[in-house]
């Protein structure tokens, strides 16, 4: 009986050290994917903001410099101006939106924290056959 006491006795810090250190992987491991989504909500803001304003400033200045060509060009063909002007946004309008389903399409949702993660599973699976 006594060799089977100081059996456990002998896994019990082990144990004890292999808990503590799991959860102390696991509680870097949500601060990692904390700041991560800390980061990632600024900069979507951030960028919002910032395409908002190259919105306004560019929608301005195309509806300036649109009624300034057409000004310019209506006592010689008022039609034909403005239909190049539709089909040069309208082009641009597509070749923007193709633009953004690429990106979308490649963005990786908390991709620091996936990798660390498939870096521990990694690393368990060599220390535990």
């Amino acid at each position: 009986m006594d060799t089977a006491n100081d059996a456990g006795s002998h896994w019990a810090p082990v144990l004890k050290r292999f808990c503590r250190r799991l959860l102390a992987i696991g509680e870097n491991r949500l601060e990692l994917l904390s700041v991560e989504v800390q980061e990632g909500r600024d900069r979507l803001i951030q960028d919002f903001l910032l395409a908002l304003a190259v919105a306004g400033f560019s929608m301005i200045a195309l509806m300036a410099g649109s009624a300034a060509l057409v000004v310019w060009l209506w006592n010689s063909s008022a039609l034909a101006v403005l239909l190049s002007l539709m089909t040069v946004y309208g082009a641009v309008g597509v070749g923007l939106l193709l633009h953004l389903n690429r990106r979308l399409r490649a963005w990786q949702a908390l991709s620091a924290s996936v990798d660390q993660l498939r870096k521990d599973r990694h690393c368990l699976d060599r220390l535990i056959p």
